[in-house]
């Protein structure tokens, strides 16, 4: 073999072993970059990770103290409730208990009214009965008598008249019912106005005139 043909073999095989190598490195470096940039987006999804690692923790820790606040919230509510119901349940008893009463004493007072009235038609009549009848006139020249007006007869209170009040600069006379034993049962009435079938006309120092539906007016002494 010539020494020309073995050099251009032994450049012909460096050739191949550097195109070899040079393909082989180009390989590794495509790997390399590719490892890199995988490397890369894991870091990248690692990072993502953690920012909604710490914002889940901090949601978790606001919910804890938002449970905390409404746990004192629903405490506090129950308490109020207990301390509300019992008084709710009073007053609803007391406001009953006062329409009962204004209820009661609206119908005893209409039975007085009424008993009143009986009685005063009832004496009426027996007036009536007992008055001697006029005798016939004597003369056409006789002249007619005047015939005598009935006087009216007093009703009945149906309440107690208690005492004449004075409440910044206004009279106002006290009234309660019959058989009352509480001052709550103590009302005040002013001039004009009315408890039950009895209204307020008038109101002097020593009496107190009331006007009573068809009846003549009451005059009501004051103690």
């Amino acid at each position: 073999m010539k020494a020309s043909t073995f050099q251009t073999l032994i450049i012909g095989l460096l050739c191949l072993a550097v195109a070899g190598l040079s393909g082989g490195l180009y390989n590794q470096f495509q790997r390399v970059a590719e490892l890199q940039s995988t490397n890369t987006q894991h870091l990248h999804t690692l990072d993502t990770l953690q920012r909604d690692s710490n914002a889940l923790k901090d949601a978790q820790e606001k919910l804890q103290y938002a449970l905390k606040d409404l746990k004192q919230m629903v405490d506090t509510g129950e308490q109020q409730a207990n301390t509300l119901d019992p008084m709710l349940d009073q007053w609803a008893q007391e406001i009953q208990e006062l329409r009962d009463g204004l209820a009661t004493r609206a119908t005893e007072a209409d039975m007085t009214v009424l008993r009143a009235r009986l009685e005063q038609v009832e004496q009426r009549l027996l007036e009536l009965k007992t008055q001697p009848s006029p005798p016939p006139p004597t003369s056409s020249a006789a002249k007619p008598k005047k015939t005598a007006r009935l006087k009216p007869v007093p009703l009945s209170l149906p309440f107690s008249v208690l005492s004449l009040e004075s409440r910044g600069g206004e009279r106002f006379l006290a009234v309660a019912p019959h058989d009352s034993r509480s001052l709550t049962d103590v009302r005040l009435l002013h001039k004009g106005e009315q408890l039950g079938a009895w209204h307020l006309k008038v109101l002097e120092p020593n009496s107190a005139i009331f006007a009573v539906a068809a009846q003549p007016d009451q005059t009501v002494q004051l103690p």
